[in-house]
């Protein structure tokens, strides 16, 4: 368990004290090649084998958590109505793990599969408050309905509820989403006052609201293409550049900076460059804080992970595949910029590669031909459509082909994802776990891994890897389906 991290955990409920700074940091300033990554890791894997056992306490899930988003647009205000018509008993999560999943303990005979909400001390859907940020004013009501992914009687049903939450000013600055332009944003004179003011955000809606614990998942929008650089290579050199305005630190960054220092759980829900490297990560280990990311897996990747692992079971081979998506939300019109589009292209296209791994497989997969493209349609709103086109060949090279027709609704299938991982990065702090949590990589496109690891994209061995974390983490045996113990 490289990436689940944890330690020994404490029944003090104070939060723990920050380690010792020097040792993860490296020392070159390079743009982030290969070698400062194995360097990276070398300092640092005394440490992180050091944290490999399992936890031994879970601290309870008492008092409320606060649940953060930086961005109140049509994820954020969708996640929000569907939590609170399922604590009114009006509807069901349906598509959250964590309240409609089971999972089986044990060995087959014994007949033990709870649900997952019920094994382990998740927080309560009744003890959630909700706090957000946005580049526009609108409360959470006005959002969902002009997002109008919801229908009026569920907004209806929970609009007092929805008005009261008004967003706090964004940190926003134009550069790195081009075709949005804020009105209700923060000025500051540097990017590091602008860390200074999110924190004091978090403090004072965590006292306004009585809350004992936090957790930020990002829900704004996908940002201009960023490679890591010379800032991302330490904390000292991530905070220097804060200072003087690097632009290789975007908003999306500096929220995440703020969430790691008040050791808030912090998740990319955006495949935007944001706690997905060193200095992120070694801050978020001295603090003793998960993260996770990135990029919410909801519409044609989802199938992708579970289409490509059942042609790579079977052996069939791949000539090409063809991925193109049409939608008119928010999320649409940013992805119209290029510069935002380059960054899910990245997301998006990693992933064939990864599961189906042409380097080993080349009379399979050796010249397979992978396109993605992705067009602003406004009046298809948030009801996103991917079609697909899978050349494939099978017995003595014969072609055949796949067609995916995929209409989805972009909202609908994100809104579980934000409540699956506000519970389980809050579980996975009261367990005393930090730093990057690979187990959660079952939720979004582009996974967060050790330096030295690949991604496991194949969603059925995330989904087993997920729920053997679990098991793990309260001491129950992991299953590894063998069943060799029931025949003779």
């Amino acid at each position: 368990m490289a990436s689940s991290e944890g330690s020994n955990g404490s029944s003090d409920r104070s939060p723990r004290a920050p380690a010792a700074r020097a040792s993860c940091a490296p020392r070159t300033s390079a743009n982030h090649p290969p070698e400062i990554e194995r360097a990276w890791l070398r300092r640092c894997q005394g440490s992180r084998r050091a944290v490999r056992e399992r936890p031994q306490t879970i601290r309870p899930a008492t008092g409320k958590l606060a649940v953060l988003l930086p961005g109140l647009g049509a994820v954020a205000t969708t996640f929000i109505a569907g939590v609170l018509l399922a604590r009114k008993g009006l509807e069901k999560p349906i598509g959250s793990l964590t309240q409609m999943g089971t999972i089986r303990l044990g060995k087959r005979t014994e007949d033990r599969s709870p649900l997952v909400r019920e094994a382990f001390p998740l927080a309560s859907l009744d003890d959630l408050v909700f706090g957000a940020w946005d580049i526009f004013p609108d409360n959470a009501l006005e959002v969902a309905r002009h997002a109008e992914v919801l229908e009026a009687r569920h907004i209806d049903a929970v609009a007092a509820e929805l008005a009261q939450i008004e967003p706090m000013r964004g940190a926003f600055y134009p550069e790195y989403v081009r075709r949005l332009h804020g009105t209700h944003v923060k000025a500051a004179r540097s990017k590091a006052e602008m860390v200074e003011q999110v924190r004091e955000d978090i403090r004072q809606f965590v006292r306004r609201h009585g809350a004992e614990r936090a957790v930020a998942i990002w829900c704004g929008s996908t940002e201009v293409f960023i490679a890591p650089g010379a800032v991302h290579q330490s904390i000292a050199a991530f905070e220097a550049g804060l200072a003087a305005d690097d632009p290789s630190i975007s908003s999306s960054q500096i929220y995440a900076w703020a969430c790691l220092k008040e050791r808030v759980p912090f998740a990319n829900g955006a495949p935007n460059l944001c706690v997905d490297f060193p200095a992120a990560w070694q801050l978020a280990r001295e603090m003793g804080v998960p993260i996770a990311g990135k990029d919410f897996k909801t519409g044609q990747t989802l199938m992708k992970t579970i289409l490509a692992p059942g042609l790579k079971a079977r052996s069939l081979g791949l000539q090409g595949w063809f991925s193109t998506n049409i939608l008119g939300n928010r999320d649409g019109e940013v992805l119209d910029d290029p510069n935002s589009f380059k960054t899910k292209e990245v997301s998006k296209l990693g992933v064939l590669e990864q599961i189906l791994q042409p380097q080993r497989y080349p009379d399979l997969y050796g010249e397979i031909y992978h396109k993605v493209r992705i067009e602003y349609y406004p009046p298809r709103g948030d009801a996103k459509e991917g079609w697909d086109n899978l050349d494939i060949f099978g017995w003595l090279g014969y072609p055949m082909q796949i067609k995916v027709n995929f209409l989805c609704r972009d909202s609908i299938l994100a809104a579980p994802i934000v409540l699956d991982l506000a519970l389980l990065l809050d579980l996975a702090a009261r367990a005393s776990m930090r730093g990057t949590q690979e187990w959660l990589s079952f939720y979004f496109k582009s996974p967060m891994t050790a330096p030295e690891l690949y991604p496991e994209h194949d969603l059925f061995i995330q989904s087993m890897k997920l729920k053997n974390t679990l098991r793990w983490m309260i001491g129950e045996e992991l299953i590894t389906h063998l069943g060799n113990e029931y025949y003779d």
